[in-house]
């Protein structure tokens, strides 16, 4: 029987780092599921047109074709048969990829696929709802989070050493438009499961949240083997 633990948390919490450090000391393969949004996202920033956004999904959606490879441990996402695992990091992608995660056809299509690689392998898997949809019986669940100033720090200081200059009370003022959006749709709203593991990581370092993450998870592990 495969295990599986979910990372759920908001955006910039933390939640892909800690979920990449976290299957590399398991062993277990790592899930962002977030990318798989971005990608359809990307898809969707392409199509020309008047249309709404919900209308273009509607229509294209069978034409997504989304795919996950894992090159030396590395996980990289294909659109349609094309590595768009870089260009799908930009910042106007994440925020359309929270506009398009509203969609009940969107989810549908995405979840069917994270459940079917839960299905073959031991994983980590993050995201919005992995813990209350996705993988409700996973064997672990984690609930990340932190303050959305310290998350737009973060998230500052990663665009500047990549030479993008930047607004952090934007970023700030985006980070908290997304929560919004995230736990307030209709379709698997960020929730905490009840169940989960909280750890806020404002006040703490990388090897600190992973370190306490690190000890739950193999806590419930021990516990179920």
């Amino acid at each position: 029987m495969y295990k599986s633990i979910a990372i759920d948390g908001p955006s910039g919490s933390g939640k892909s780092t800690i979920a990449k450090l976290l299957s590399e000391k398991l062993g277990f393969l790592y899930i962002d599921t977030g990318a798989m949004y971005r990608a359809m996202a990307l898809y969707i920033s392409k199509v020309k047109g008047d249309e709404d956004i919900e209308a273009k999904l509607e229509k294209y959606i069978d034409d997504i074709d989304i795919g996950i490879k894992h090159e030396d441990g590395i996980q990289k996402i294909y659109l349609n048969g094309k590595d768009v695992s870089a260009c799908i990091r930009q910042e106007t992608i994440g925020n359309l990829a929270s506009v398009i995660s509203v969609y009940g056809n969107v989810r549908e299509k995405l979840v069917k696929l994270q459940r079917s690689i839960a299905a073959k392998y031991n994983v980590v898997m993050d995201g919005r709802d992995i813990a209350t949809t996705v993988l409700p019986n996973a064997d672990v669940k984690i609930y990340l989070t932190a303050k959305p100033h310290t998350r737009a720090l973060r998230r500052y200081k990663e665009l500047t050493l990549k030479g993008i200059n930047t607004d952090i009370s934007e970023i700030e003022q985006d980070i908290i438009k997304r929560d919004e959006r995230d736990m307030n749709r209709e379709i698997s709203p960020l929730r905490q499961s009840p169940d989960a593991y909280v750890v806020d990581s404002s006040d703490k370092d990388l090897n600190e949240t992973l370190e306490e993450v690190l000890f739950y998870v193999k806590r419930i592990l021990n516990e179920r083997s």
